[in-house]
């Protein structure tokens, strides 16, 4: 019960996160199972799984709220199905010995990049407006798709930034637009599984307890996506996933124990590095803003008349 509580709760600060940043549901969710002793498919399906319903009702809410392009999710939620079902089969085909060490490998990847794109760099905004074309979307849906059903994550983390960085939508809708499509990747991903595994491995209390926590942290996230500043939030996500995948690595790699405590501590000091940089660059910028808007003439008062 213990356990099953614990998941619900990681299910909810997961989708919390990746219902307003576009990323990180299945980076964190996975990465947790992993941690537990789960072996890497049986985790990458649990999450897939519980992701069918989760997406859903993010969809649906980031819908509601207007955040979300169609032809941007058609465009990339197709291709991405297709990614997801080769890398779940993929995924299903590796040894268990094999796997788990190379999922660390890549979740430490896709946890460094979102650590390092939030943290020193900011978003594109001279292109808004400008269509996003299917020869950009297509293999970028293909790649992501495979990433985040052998990463068991990496949807949001390839994605998101990938659109951001094109400045062509703005954010929120980049995020909407992402989280949406995910249900194709998410549907194709729990066939590719099935196919590979049939029942094998897969809690299905666990993936409830995650769409548990999901499902009330989905109408909140796609609020919150308009607040919450996606630099700060990537930064301190991105620090999570690198952290707790470093240890699994080293654990996989049976390091000596002080070399852990030692590469740990480093990590961690980073991590609060990077995390008070985003602050502090998030603060710099509204300072910047606040600025703009009072040399413009904002707010000024027109001198008296005699």
């Amino acid at each position: 019960m213990q356990t099953l509580v614990l998941l619900a709760l990681v299910g909810l600060g997961a989708q919390l996160v990746d219902g307003s940043l576009g990323m990180a549901y299945g980076v964190t969710s996975t990465t947790l199972l992993l941690a537990i002793g789960t072996n890497p498919a049986a985790a990458s399906a649990t999450v897939h799984l519980a992701e069918i319903g989760t997406t859903l009702a993010s969809g649906a809410s980031h819908w509601r709220f207007g955040n979300v392009d169609w032809k941007v999710v058609a465009r990339i939620g197709i291709p991405g199905a297709v990614g997801a079902f080769l890398g779940a089969t993929f995924l299903s085909w590796l040894a268990t010995d094999l796997a788990k060490p190379l999922m660390s490998v890549l979740l430490l990847g896709l946890g460094l990049y979102v650590l390092l794109r939030f943290t020193f760099r900011g978003l594109r905004t001279d292109r808004l407006g400008q269509p996003l074309r299917r020869r950009f979307l297509t293999p970028l849906g293909l790649v992501a798709g495979f990433m985040d059903a052998t990463g068991g994550g990496g949807w949001g983390p390839v994605g998101t930034p990938a659109i951001l960085a094109s400045g062509r939508l703005e954010p929120r809708k980049v995020i909407g637009s992402i989280d949406t499509s995910e249900f194709f990747v998410a549907v194709a991903a729990s066939l590719g599984f099935f196919v590979g595994l049939g029942t094998a491995g897969i809690d299905p209390a666990w993936a409830l307890a995650l769409l548990a926590g999901g499902l009330v942290a989905a109408p909140i996230a796609a609020w919150l996506v308009r607040l919450v500043p996606p630099r700060v939030l990537g930064s301190a996500v991105g620090g999570i996933i690198v952290l707790t995948n470093t240890r699994t690595l080293l654990q996989a790699f049976e390091a000596p124990s002080g070399w852990t405590t030692a590469a740990l501590a480093f990590v961690a000091v980073v991590w609060a590095a990077a995390v008070t940089w985003s602050v502090r660059a998030h603060l710099a910028a509204q300072r910047a803003e606040a600025s703009a808007g009072t040399d413009t003439g904002v707010g000024a008062v027109e001198p008296a008349r005699g």
